[in-house]
């Protein structure tokens, strides 16, 4: 298979190709012996030991400790010189930065992972399970980031050690890691650290890993993330409650007009009401992309409400390539224990979901110019967290060459999907750094994660060594670049 890019020709069946189809064979068994011998599980399980919870203050020392003891001799393993920075926003955390240098003359490959990990609440996972200890029940390692993100980063970092052995100590391409530690708090500084140091990330394509495959059985490679745009809708009108039945009818309910404020922006149906927080006209390329996607379906899966969100979309269309506006979070009085009062202020936790296309930097305006013109000035409309949508050409060529190659390991066709329909710090790659992006996920949709009983699948991670053998050997075998 030949592709193009740059006036280059970039082909799985390059010079050499078949003295080095032995050699790539060996690469992918070295990744599947590195798995049955038992030392990925024992890496792993060293590195879920490590409590990085980004988003309990002081735990810096655990996010520093996990860079120096796991990710800086990982780093050594392939040859690379690594440095630890400071972020440049207060409040971030240390981040890595790992590169090996083969020729100025060869391809270069970015890759990224995030240290860091959700709250661990280890009052809310089942009994004999430890969110800091891996523990093994047939094909499932539970243990808080086994899928999100140490257990999908230690695959990809495993996968080039083993084609560094495959090929005698090269891999044919030059490599920069970089690792982060904020990710799960919104990725604080990463845009300032990456455009910092833009000539040390500089590169040709990000291959990274994270999030869910659409199912279990079958590879994904997604191309980028839908954005996040949250924002708080509040009504502030008295300083205390009063009771119902004395002032009920004399006092207006903030309740009840944040109610019909959230109502007025978003149906009952989940059907965005502001026009210019509709989905945008959605790429040819991306429809055709999600055509074959099926959503759902698994065990473990929630049942799809059908007659939910745009009806003009189908669901793969809705969760992927549509605009969804959300209510996260409601409150008035005392939710739990309702008194007979009527509360003085009511607020809700809502968030945009959107796709390339949207006028994010205009939805607040439109938010409150809808709300004025259905008569809810008494709501305010504040700001919140922002993680822009970003999404490679689902034609371009480097998507072709990842297809091809993953597909060449397992000889199964990955579901091709623009982008997640969750939120990652993606644009940091392509508008800042001017990279195509490729993420390869090793986690499936049942994998709990941001919640109790995180685990990653065994065989899916098996496989997933597999793969990512095969395409970083494919990756330093090419010809004519």
């Amino acid at each position: 298979m030949a592709v193009r890019k740059s006036g280059f020709v970039l082909s799985l069946a390059g010079s050499g190709w078949w003295a080095g189809l032995m050699s790539r064979s060996r690469a992918v068994g070295y990744a599947s012996e590195y798995f049955d011998s038992g030392v990925f599980l024992r890496d792993l399980t060293r590195r879920i030991a490590f409590r990085t919870e980004s988003g309990i203050t002081g735990r810096r020392p655990d996010l520093l400790a996990y860079l120096e003891q796991e990710m800086v001799p990982a780093a050594h393993r392939l040859g690379a010189t690594a440095q630890i920075e400071a972020n440049p926003v207060a409040g971030g955390g240390p981040l890595l930065i790992a590169r090996r240098d083969e020729d100025a003359g060869l391809l270069t490959v970015l890759t990224y992972g995030h240290a860091d990990v959700v709250l661990a609440e280890p009052e809310r996972w089942r009994s004999g399970l430890d969110p800091w200890r891996v523990t093994v029940e047939q094909d499932r390692w539970y243990g808080r980031g086994t899928a999100d993100n140490k257990g999908q980063h230690a695959i990809n970092l495993a996968a080039l050690e083993q084609v560094l052995r495959a090929r005698d100590g090269r891999l044919g391409f030059n490599l920069k890691i970089l690792i982060e530690t904020s990710e799960e708090s919104g990725s604080p500084g990463l845009a300032e650290f990456c455009a910092r140091h833009r000539d040390d990330l500089a590169a040709d394509l990000l291959i990274a890993s994270d999030g869910p495959r659409v199912t279990a059985a079958r590879p994904t490679v997604f191309l980028g993330a839908r954005g996040s745009a949250g924002f708080t809708l509040r009504v502030v009108l008295r300083e205390r409650a009063y009771h119902s039945g004395n002032w009920g009818g004399l006092l207006r309910n903030p309740a009840t007009v944040l109610a019909s404020a959230m109502a007025c922006l978003v149906d009952g149906r989940g059907q965005i009401l502001v026009p210019s927080l509709r989905t945008p006209p959605i790429p040819e390329a991306v429809r055709d992309a999600l055509s074959t996607i099926t959503v759902g379906g698994s065990a473990d899966d929630p049942d799809i409400d059908q007659d939910w969100g745009d009806p003009a979309l189908t669901p793969a269309e809705r969760v992927i390539a549509g605009n969804t506006l959300e209510v996260l979070s409601l409150a008035a009085g005392n939710p739990d224990t309702a008194v007979n009062a009527i509360p003085g202020s009511a607020h809700a936790h809502c968030q945009l979901r959107f796709v390339p296309g949207t006028d994010v930097a205009g939805m607040i305006p439109a938010i409150r110019a809808h709300l004025d013109e259905n008569g809810f000035s008494l709501v305010s409309v504040e700001p919140g967290h922002l993680m822009n949508t970003s999404r490679t050409d689902p034609e371009h060529p480097w998507v072709r060459f990842v297809l091809a190659s993953l597909e060449r390991t397992e000889g199964t066709r990955p579901d091709l999907l623009p982008n997640l329909g969750g939120g990652l710090p993606n644009d940091v790659f392509t508008d800042g750094l001017g990279l195509p992006t490729i993420w390869i996920p090793h986690s499936y949709p049942a994998c709990a994660q941001h919640a109790p009983d995180e685990h990653l699948l065994a065989p899916l991670a098996r496989q997933a060594l597999r793969l990512m053998a095969g395409l970083f050997w494919d990756l330093g075998d090419h010809s004519g670049y």
